[in-house]
This record gives C-alpha cells, structure tokens and sequence, in this order.
C-alpha cells in the first residue's frame, strides 16, 4: 500500500492550551457527534499547505521560510469561538476561531510567499485562521447554528496562548498523533 504523505507548515499552539482545549472538547463530544475528532497534539493553525513535496522543493521552501521568519517576533492570540465550514445542517469541518491578529496575518504572508517562491501551488482562497477541532457531522438530526454558542459556557475566561514556532509537519495518516514536527522556527 502506497502510504503518501503530506507536509505543511503551521502555529504550533503550546501544550497547555492543547490540554485546555482536550478538556472542552471532551465535553463538546458529548453533545456534538462528529464522525471523527482531532488528537488534541495535532492541533494547529495551518499557514501553508505543501502537500506531497518534492525533496528539492521542500528543501527551498524550508529555507525560505527559516529566511523570512528570521527576526520575527512571538505574538499572542486568543481562541474567542466556534465555527464551522461546508453546509449548515452537516458541516464537514468543525472548529475554533481566533481573534483577529495582524500579527497571524503577518507571519501567514511571509511564511506563504516563501512557498510560493519554492515553486508550490498553494491555497487561493482568503486566509482563515482556524483549529480544526472534528470532521464529518454523524448527527441524526441537522446541525443547529445555536450549537456554537456553547465556546462561552467551555471557555468563560479568555483562552490566550502564546505564539512562539512555527512548525513544518508531515503527515502519518496511519498514526495517532498524525503530524509529526519535522522543523521548528522560533519566533523570538
């Protein structure tokens, strides 16, 4: 069996909030029934993603990047609610939203740009920063939009987390955890 394998580069988001987030979304299974949650260690916020990457690209694209993210500063970010992506009555995508942070967008361009200039095809539609928490709704009645109110009863306290790597991963589809760190990029 072929097992291809993917790469793409994302914030990685520090432990402590993964546990934070293992504790909702072990109350959020209890109510949501998606076909498949995310292991809370691969959890993250996609900047670029690569797919199945050529040696010699991805070789580029990591120099490039380590390049334009030299210098950079940390930054912090707020997971402020809910949302989800494909049809209102069964998402495909589950996940939880960040505030808006210039400083996302920041790393986002140069950490996109150094992908392209590698030679990637990437992503065109707009940038939206996510954690994708679940997949696939297995609900037997459709998904209520109310649903994603329930973050402020998860999370009545701001949950804040501070951004200090940005990780090139590859993906194991055949593994628990998934996404293995492949290189880290500091951000001072």
């Amino acid at each position: 069996m072929n097992k291809q394998t993917h790469f793409f580069f994302a914030i990685k988001i520090p432990q402590e909030t993964k546990l934070i987030m293992k504790e909702n979304n072990e109350k959020l299974k209890e109510i949501l029934p998606f076909s498949r949650w995310v292991h809370h260690d691969d959890l993250h916020i996609t900047l670029a993603f690569l797919g199945n990457a050529p040696s010699e690209k991805l070789t580029s694209a990591m120099e490039k990047v380590h390049g334009t993210l030299s210098g950079s500063k940390g930054f912090i970010l707020e997971i402020n609610k809910l949302g989800i992506f494909g049809k209102l009555e069964s998402p495909r995508i589950f996940w939880a939203d960040t505030k808006e942070s210039n400083d996302l967008q920041t790393v986002r361009k140069n950490v996109f740009t150094a992908c392209l200039d590698a030679g990637f095809q990437l992503e065109t539609r707009p940038f939206k920063p996510h954690i994708t928490l679940a997949r696939k709704w297995a609900g037997d009645q459709p998904f209520q939009k109310n649903l994603l109110q329930i973050w402020d009863e998860l999370q009545p306290e701001p949950l804040l987390f501070n951004v200090s790597e940005v990780v090139l991963y590859q993906t194991h589809l055949d593994k628990t955890p998934k996404y293995e760190e492949k290189t880290i990029y500091k951000l001072e």
